[in-house]
C-alpha cells in the first residue's frame, strides 16, 4: 500500500458529513479518482471504490479505464467493486437523446443511472455516505453532477451524497500531477459513443486524426501504433 505524501496529508482536513463512518466512491477512471482517493485516505477515511460506467464505449476503452483504476486501487490498498457493464440498459435509457450536446439532458440521465446504482449498492451494504470523482474534471458541470447525486441518495433513508468540491485547494492540479506520476491512461473523450462521435468530428473539422484508443498516457510519449 502506498501512503499519501506530506503535502496531501497537510492540505486536507476534509469536512466529512456528520455521522459518516465509511465512504463509497463512485469512480469513472483512475485520473479523476487518484486525487480523491489520496485525499480521503490522507484524512483517515474508510473508502471503497465502486466502478459502474456502462456508458464507456467501446469495450476496449472501458477495460483500459477500469484496469488502470484497479491497478491504483490495489496500490493504495483500497477495495474495488467491479459492477456490471450493462450497456444494453444504458442505450435503452439514452434513447431519443443521441444528438444532445454534452452537459445536456443525456448527461444528466447518464449520471442519474450510474448514481442510482451506486446509491443502491451503498444502501444494501451499510454505507451511509457516497460521493463521486466526476466533478473534479473541469469538463464537467459540477452542479449537474451534484444534483444527480443528491437525487439518487434521496431514495434511501440515512444515505447522504457528499458534494465536496474536489477541484478546490489545488485538487485539480494534483489530479494531473498524480496522473503523470502514475502514468495513467489518458482518455481523450468523455466516454460514451456519442462523445466519441462528436469529439472525432471536431478533430476532423480541425484537420486532426480520429482518436486512437490505448495510445495516450500521462507523463510519457504516446505509444507507437502499428
Amino acid at each position: 500500500m502506498t501512503q499519501p505524501d506530506n503535502l496531501t496529508v497537510e492540505r486536507f482536513k476534509l469536512p466529512v458529513p456528520t455521522g459518516a463512518d465509511k465512504v463509497l466512491l463512485h469512480s469513472c477512471c483512475a485520473p479523476c479518482s487518484g486525487e480523491v482517493m489520496e485525499a480521503m485516505q490522507a484524512s483517515g477515511l474508510d473508502i471503497t471504490i465502486y466502478f459502474y460506467n456502462p456508458n464507456i464505449h467501446p469495450r476496449e476503452e472501458y477495460e483500459l479505464r477500469k484496469q488502470e483504476n484497479i491497478r491504483f486501487a490495489e496500490k493504495m490498498g483500497i477495495p474495488f467493486i467491479d459492477a456490471d457493464y450493462d450497456t444494453d440498459n444504458w442505450f435503452d435509457r439514452m434513447k431519443g437523446m443521441e444528438w444532445e450536446k454534452e452537459k445536456g439532458k443525456r448527461c444528466t440521465e447518464c449520471f442519474d443511472m450510474r448514481f442510482e446504482r451506486t446509491a443502491l449498492y451503498a444502501h444494501e451494504h451499510g454505507f451511509n455516505l457516497f460521493t463521486s470523482c466526476l466533478g473534479i474534471s473541469r469538463w464537467k458541470d459540477m452542479n449537474q453532477i451534484n444534483g444527480c447525486g443528491h437525487r439518487a441518495a434521496s431514495r434511501y433513508e440515512g444515505l447522504t451524497y457528499w458534494d465536496y468540491n474536489w477541484r478546490k485547494g489545488g485538487g485539480a492540479e494534483r489530479m494531473i500531477d498524480i496522473s503523470k506520476r502514475e502514468h495513467f491512461y489518458q482518455q481523450e473523450y468523455c466516454g460514451c459513443i456519442y462523445s466519441l462521435r462528436d469529439t472525432n468530428k471536431r478533430r476532423r473539422d480541425h484537420g486532426e486524426e480520429n482518436i486512437k484508443i490505448g495510445v495516450m498516457y500521462y507523463g510519457q510519449e504516446p505509444k507507437d501504433v502499428a
